[in-house]
């Protein structure tokens, strides 16, 4: 990723009474968001997510921010906050909690549910502090206050941070929806009175920071799945977040009337589903949630799936359906409905899926085609009004791509922050608030680590690099034998190739080459196998180029006898 601060080199120690913040994931991306507070020696966290992988990174599971710069202050964090429950906020946590199992996480009821179910998994068993908006707690040097803001998920919280330094305010995620479903509001009367009491640095969501207006309220996609409902003659199938709990009510009471019975698919979405019946944020009619293994039983005009997979991901559910690889077979009638929006980078993915369920027969109702879907971020109109609210001393857009960062700052100097005091960073980049002005100091390293099965951080850019070229141009290995003493060549050369789309035969043309080259090095003197090899890489290397315009991984194994 380009840096903008290419000259940054490590910050020099924090000023005595200064408030340090340094983004590890989250600037210049959607998802990774990890943001680290540090004063008087001791650090607070908030949130630790994960950024799911592109086309470009073939077998990664997830992408976690770079812990390495925290990796020796692990006895320094006095907790992490996690203003809500989705996925790029707190999926990374149990990787953090393996490294230090006793930090204590700080969130609201939803959030700390979901979070421990995931670190049962993990076989982590974390000491939790559940907070709710109106609290303020005291962790460490910094007092932690909780306001409540309205998201795609429920119980999403921001949180002012007092130091002597200063008071910072980190949105986490939020919009100012006035009709929620839930009743509960952004608290603008709370960030109005943070306001008088003067907000120092304002770390503000900036998703939505282009679109101009504001985001319609979440309660009018119900008129629309009625109408999809309505018109629907066999199975009706759902795909969004596993997490989107308000997103879930409204296809739960649209079942519900229209005679429907619900079934959820996939462990992520029964887990979370569950979660947020149990504790009351979801609310169930009876009889109306059933097993998918009793779904055979009903007619497919009351049956309703609900399953992941909205953003294409490849093993989730939808995918698998659209690729006749699931239990479910969509059929002719069949209605799939994707209720999110769409996550920059997966366009082709979903457009992947939603022409593969078309395919079958399926009618396929979109953002694209429908208002099945409202952000969970706030856009501009509300962006500015908030800011005028809040008239933060200092600002930090955060939460999205460089985009959106540099609309978001722009909109603060619309509404009166001087240009000198909105700090454009991005991942590592370090942020100091001395003397009631924030300006960068340094950078950190904040890079990408992969998850790849049970590895972590084993799998780098070198290696990715590698399968992209595997999977795209395929490989050729060359096996030769030679004699250790003399360098002549014994056995070979053999050449096989995989997904290069040529021939075995078609190498009889450069299998004299080789032997000519390896022939002239032993005359020469050069035997030493690792030499060999690379001439053996260079001259079928060059043979493939020129006659196929192709660059496929060539491994070469020379053996002495």
């Amino acid at each position: 990723m380009s840096h903008p601060h290419p000259e940054l080199g490590p910050p020099p120690p924090l000023p005595e009474g200064g408030l340090r913040v340094t983004p590890l994931g989250g600037l210049g991306e959607i998802g990774r968001n990890m943001t680290v507070f540090e004063y008087g020696g001791r650090l607070l966290i908030v949130d630790c997510g994960v950024l799911f992988p592109e086309e470009e990174q073939p077998g990664i599971d997830l992408i976690l921010p770079d812990f390495s710069s925290i990796r020796d202050r692990l006895d320094d964090i006095e907790g992490i906050v996690l203003t809500h429950g989705h996925e790029d906020h707190i999926g990374g946590v149990p990787f953090l909690l393996r490294e230090k199992p006793d930090i204590p996480l700080i969130g609201s009821k939803l959030t700390l549910a979901l979070i421990e179910a995931k670190l049962q998994e993990h076989r982590i068993r974390p000491y939790t502090l559940e907070v709710a908006e109106g609290h303020r707690e005291r962790i460490g040097p910094f007092d932690c206050e909780f306001v409540a803001v309205n998201h795609s998920i429920p119980d999403a919280l921001a949180v002012a941070i007092r130091t002597p330094a200063g008071m910072a305010v980190h949105t986490g995620d939020f919009k100012m929806d006035q009709l929620p479903l839930d009743s509960r509001l952004t608290d603008l009367h709370a960030f109005a009175r943070l306001s008088e009491e003067g907000i120092d640095l304002l770390l503000s969501d900036s998703t939505n920071a282009e679109v101009p207006g504001f985001v319609p309220p979440e309660r009018e996609i119900s008129n629309v799945l009625r109408q999809v409902f309505a018109g629907a003659r066999k199975r009706i199938i759902v795909a969004s977040f596993a997490s989107h709990v308000h997103r879930i009510q409204q296809i739960l009471d649209a079942a519900h009337e229209y005679g429907r019975r619900v079934a959820f698919v996939g462990r992520s979405m029964v887990r979370n589903m569950g979660i947020a019946r149990d504790l009351g944020y979801l609310k169930v009619p009876p009889g109306l949630v059933v097993d998918v293994k009793t779904l055979d039983d009903l007619p497919d005009s009351e049956v309703v799936l609900v399953c992941t997979g909205s953003q294409g991901e490849p093993m989730a559910a939808l995918s698998r359906m659209a690729n006749r690889d699931h239990q479910i077979r969509i059929v002719q009638g069949d209605t799939v409905i994707l209720a999110s929006s769409l996550i920059p980078g997966n366009e082709n993915a979903v457009y992947r899926v939603i022409n593969g369920l078309t395919r079958w027969g399926a009618n396929v109702v979109h953002k694209g085609n429908a208002k099945v879907h409202v952000s969970g971020h706030a856009s501009a109109g509300e962006l500015l009004y908030f800011y005028n609210i809040c008239r933060p001393k200092n600002l930090m857009p955060v939460h999205g791509e460089w985009r959106h960062l540099r609309a978001n700052a722009e909109l603060g100097a619309l509404t009166g922050v001087p240009h000198d005091r909105i700090v454009i960073a991005e991942d590592g980049v370090v942020v100091d608030l001395v003397e009631g002005k924030a300006k960068i100091s340094g950078k950190v390293q904040a890079g990408y680590v992969y998850v790849d099965g049970l590895s972590v951080g084993d799998v780098g850019e070198p290696a990715l690099k590698d399968r992209k070229i595997l999977g795209d141009e395929g490989i050729i290995s060359v096996f030769v034998v030679i004699d250790s003493s003399t360098g002549k060549i014994t056995g070979g050369p053999h050449v096989q190739a995989r997904g290069s789309g040529i021939e075995d035969s078609a190498f009889s043309d450069v299998i004299p080459r080789i032997t000519e080259v390896l022939e002239r090095s032993a005359q020469d003197g050069v035997v030493e196998p690792h030499q060999m090899q690379q001439l053996v890489r260079r001259t079928l290397g060059k043979w493939v180029s020129d006659s196929y315009r192709r660059r496929p991984m060539i491994l070469p194994v020379v053996v002495e006898v």
